[in-house]
């Protein structure tokens, strides 16, 4: 296994074709899908045929708690089509199982960690659905900040999509003065 990166609790690596079954019932769970499509189903062939190849063709990675090597979700950090590269966003989703224990924090602030200090980030942003508590939660406890609330199209409304999606960010100099303060 080609480990990205490893944390206390986590180890990341590059998705691969044998992911498939992992993937498929991550994204098969209504209550990991409620804020992405309403918890619908996603059916096995997008798994296979579109998620799947361009998770493995992009910066997502497959996160695995240690040392049990249980398939806990994913995490991402690119820069989307139309960004600076230097302004990767930030993604996560997981298990259930895995809520409220830290791994989204975690693996989060090793990926933020990761994208100033070797990977050259200007800017760390991620977004998530206005009413998404729980992902706002993580993001704040990185160290991003609310940039804005906007609205897109939504192919199907979904429970909590009138009120929007949000963005937060963290800035390479906000990112550095706060390494400078734990290390003072």
């Amino acid at each position: 296994m080609r480990i990205f990166l490893e944390t206390g609790r986590l180890t990341l690596r590059r998705f691969t074709v044998s992911d498939a079954d992992a993937l498929y019932d991550l994204h098969n769970d209504p209550d990991v899908m409620r804020f992405l499509n309403g918890g619908r189903p996603t059916p096995r062939e997008v798994i296979v045929r579109e998620t799947l190849p361009r998770f493995v063709s992009s910066g997502f990675f497959a996160a695995f708690e240690r040392p049990t090597g249980d398939f806990l979700g994913w995490f991402h950090l690119r820069a989307p089509e139309g960004v600076p590269a230097d302004e990767p966003e930030l993604g996560y989703r997981l298990h259930k199982r895995a809520w409220g224990k830290g791994y989204a924090t975690e693996g989060s602030l090793a990926l933020v960690d990761k994208a100033f200090g070797e990977l050259g980030a200007r800017r760390v942003f991620a977004r998530t659905m206005t009413v998404n508590a729980g992902s706002r939660r993580v993001m704040e406890k990185c160290g991003l900040r609310y940039v804005r609330t906007f609205f897109e199209d939504w192919p199907e409304a979904i429970e909590g999509s009138d009120q929007g999606d949000v963005e937060y960010e963290l800035l390479r100099a906000d990112w550095e003065a706060g390494r400078d303060a734990t290390t003072a």
